[in-house]
């Protein structure tokens, strides 16, 4: 398969800012060195507590915040990626500087201005309250129509035409053109938000919590849409939710985060047949099972996340962990492969 998205050592940090002249005294390390490959057609699921990081991740992904540190590569031809791997292992000062060039024509964190805007229409963002993402001053049909008139991709009576013709593909009609958000329920409004991703025909397209604001039925409808969607317009999704039944329907491939790291990265069936990380056992344990005779063991972590402003040395998880020893506490465990397109950072998985 081949790469859509690259993260190389991503990093997003806030700055705190105290004191008498208000100095920098530390950060709060949201995004803390993340490697991930996301591949064209796939939907990536990535889960974890609130607060460890995911929304960030996925807006600094796409630009929308400016990343601290790291590389991020978007659709870059093949042999071009080879390239810049090659020269990122040379070192020697013709390579950096032919490095240097190709990072300024493919490194999206490096890109500016009109270059940053014209990539835009290629790589959108479904938010999780569409009751915030939405104007509620703008008509349904001006929502919607705004990113053509940005981008520059249609103007007129064939806005309105493109406009109704995304609204009818995700489940509303002509009438819906003239109305406001608040006349719509939470489902319709996430349809709204849908086909304004849609409009511009992105390749690439960030689901941030799509369905947790909205009731189980309208959720599985809105599962449904997204999977015919990604058939017929060949998406390629970044899938974040905190709710691990959601993730297991949808994605072909799940990421496990913890105080901005990925712990643990397999394809679906595998993780949750065989979680390796202590952590991402606690998580599927955690999952309610509809059948009242069959019982699973829940694991119990103890404490609370530790704050990223201050993570704890070694693993991040160790505090919490039931298998933690001596080396935990002072070396961080690496991304490693166990099998198969299954990696996970920890000193002891489980078997």
């Amino acid at each position: 398969m081949r790469a859509l998205l690259e993260v190389e050592n991503l990093k997003k940090y806030y700055p705190i800012f105290g004191g008498l002249f208000k100095k920098k005294i530390a950060d709060v390390k949201a995004v803390d060195g993340i490697n991930l490959t996301i591949f064209k057609g796939e939907c990536f699921g990535l889960v974890g507590e609130s607060g460890c990081g995911k929304t960030t991740f996925g807006k600094t992904v796409i630009r929308l915040l400016e990343p601290t540190a790291g590389h991020i590569y978007f659709d870059v031809p093949p042999g071009v990626r080879e390239r810049i791997k090659e020269l990122e292992l040379d070192g020697s000062h013709t390579a950096l500087k032919e490095l240097e060039k190709l990072r300024k024509e493919y490194d999206l964190a490096t890109y500016k201005g009109k270059k940053l805007r014209r990539l835009r229409r290629r790589m959108q963002i479904v938010y999780q309250d569409p009751t915030t993402s939405l104007n509620p001053r703008m008509l349904v049909k001006d929502i919607v129509g705004e990113p053509l008139k940005v981008h520059k991709l249609a103007k007129g009576r064939e806005i309105t035409e493109r406009v109704l013709e995304i609204l009818q593909r995700v489940g509303l009609s002509e009438k819906h053109l003239y109305r406001y958000p608040h006349e719509f329920s939470g489902g319709q409004r996430q349809r709204i938000a849908i086909a304004r991703a849609l409009i511009t025909h992105p390749e690439f397209l960030i689901l941030d919590e799509p369905t947790s604001a909205v009731d189980v039925s309208v959720r599985s409808q809105l599962l449904d849409l997204f999977m015919s969607l990604q058939k017929e317009y060949s998406l390629t999704y970044l899938f974040i939710s905190h709710d691990l039944s959601v993730v297991e329907c949808i994605s072909n491939r799940v990421g496990v985060m913890y105080l901005g790291k990925i712990v643990e990265l397999a394809s679906t069936r595998e993780l949750f047949n065989n979680p390796l990380h202590p952590y991402t056992k606690a998580l599927i344990s955690a999952i309610p099972i509809p059948d009242p005779n069959v019982k699973r063991e829940k694991i119990l972590l103890s404490g609370d996340v530790p704050s990223p402003v201050n993570p704890p040395p070694g693993c991040r998880f160790h505090p919490r962990c039931w298998k933690a020893k001596d080396i935990c506490r002072v070396k961080e465990p690496p991304l490693v492969k166990m099998k198969e397109n299954h990696f996970v950072a920890c000193h002891f998985p489980e078997s």
